[in-house]
């Protein structure tokens, strides 16, 4: 399905828009990052923490470590400030990066089975799909970030995976 070439492109591209993505919300008050704007998660920083949360769990997940103690009903609250929001961006991005920097084909191969407390129950996917699913759900929930941030009047950032300065090989 997928092979580590495309785990670094998307690990490269996570943290290239996370970095334009901190920009523009640096522009912002943080009244503007706390406002309700009506997306899935409320507001710009709610929907920042769940992507930084759901980026714990799956990390956690892949490299067999315990995952965070807070469910999904807490990952919109878990940084207090923009500047700590930052600064585990910054840390999680890195992560990821080195992660993927070290992944063999096989690592994609195999199911990967756990406990989903949202579900309730143990659950079994294929771990290559499930590192798609996990750069896939990053891109859904900037998607309604970028859109937060042009109707509070942020410049946006360009988000076209062309776009990309290129800091290593493409696929």
């Amino acid at each position: 399905m997928i092979n580590p070439g495309y785990v670094l492109t998307m690990a490269r591209y996570n943290a290239w828009q996370n970095r334009q993505m901190k920009a523009a919300m640096e522009s912002l008050p943080d009244d503007a990052l706390r406002a309700e704007r009506g997306a899935f998660f409320g507001s710009i920083i709610a929907t920042a923490n769940h992507i930084l949360w759901g980026d714990r769990m799956w990390m956690a997940r892949f490299q067999r470590q315990e995952p965070p103690a807070d469910g999904i009903e807490a990952s919109t609250t878990i940084t207090p400030t923009y500047a700590v929001w930052s600064a585990e961006r910054f840390r999680m991005d890195g992560r990821i990066l080195l992660w993927a920097e070290k992944l063999q084909a096989l690592d994609l191969v195999g199911d990967l089975t756990w406990y989903s407390g949202f579900m309730k129950q143990d659950v079994t996917r294929p771990v290559g799909a499930l590192v798609a699913h996990m750069f896939n759900h990053q891109t859904h929930h900037r998607g309604q970030i970028h859109a937060m941030l042009t109707a509070a009047g942020a410049k946006a950032p360009v988000s076209d995976l062309f776009f990309m300065p290129q800091d290593g090989p493409w696929l």
